[in-house]
């Protein structure tokens, strides 16, 4: 596996322990040498969980790093176009903005040119008709009084449209979703998402390890405020 690498990085090891030597141990040691070697996810889903942790917290130190490295990881350009897209709408347009600021010179740097990306308009996926109409009347039904034209757009943009575009799986989808939401502390909303996560083919052994890596990328509280939820749903699943 591509374990992170130095040379993508805003800070050298040698810039980190000039500030912090046990900083510095931790970075090499643990994350380098040991969390990105973990069986429990593939080196590309850390890569993708990972970006989507850094859109959601506008984190763009760590960006350059960790773009190159999911492209390393087997990540498409496309694939990258779609999940800043993804999470425009799920962590808005300033944070996704912030994530174009640094790709686009990275794909310049790599000769990534428009062939490579999504060209729009793109041929939607097929919609689970039955699936949606029942979302769709719930929300309806309980948030249609407190702001239709939010309904209308989560009808009509996001489940009708965004999750549809076929150049994010959308297990990945659902995979960049929920960490978002970790990352953010939006854990209201982590059970529908884990749950059609997990119906969009990730398994409960991975979404379980995608906790532990982003425990080290959006610090441990965010991770242990989304813990009892999780346990929830994958309690549920299970019965």
């Amino acid at each position: 596996m591509t374990a992170p690498v130095a040379g993508h990085s805003a800070l050298s090891n040698d810039d980190v322990r000039a500030v912090s030597p046990a900083l510095a141990n931790y970075t090499r040691n643990t994350i380098v040498g040991d969390l990105w070697n973990r069986p429990g996810l593939s080196p590309r889903d850390r890569s993708v969980v990972t970006v989507a942790a850094l859109i959601a917290r506008a984190q763009t130190i760590g960006m350059s790093h960790y773009f190159n490295l999911a492209l390393e990881n087997g990540v498409k350009p496309a694939e990258i176009a779609e999940i800043i897209t993804h999470l425009a709408f799920y962590s808005g347009w300033s944070n996704a903005f912030f994530a174009v600021q640094v790709v686009k010179d990275i794909f310049a740097e790599r000769d990534i040119g428009a062939e490579q990306l999504p060209q729009e308009p793109v041929q939607l996926l097929r919609l689970d008709e039955a699936s949606e109409n029942q979302r769709a009347s719930a929300v309806q039904a309980n948030f249609g009084e407190v702001s239709q034209g939010a309904v209308d757009y989560t009808r009509d943009v996001l489940f009708c449209d965004l999750w549809l575009r076929p150049d994010l799986a959308p297990r990945d989808r659902s995979l960049i979703t929920v960490a978002a939401l970790v990352a953010s502390g939006q854990v209201a909303q982590i059970t529908y998402h884990l749950n059609r996560a997990m119906d969009n083919g990730l398994m409960q052994a991975e979404g379980s390890e995608m906790l532990a890596h982003l425990a080290f990328y959006t610090g441990w509280p965010c991770v242990f405020s989304a813990m009892p939820v999780v346990k929830d749903v994958f309690a549920n699943r299970n019965k």
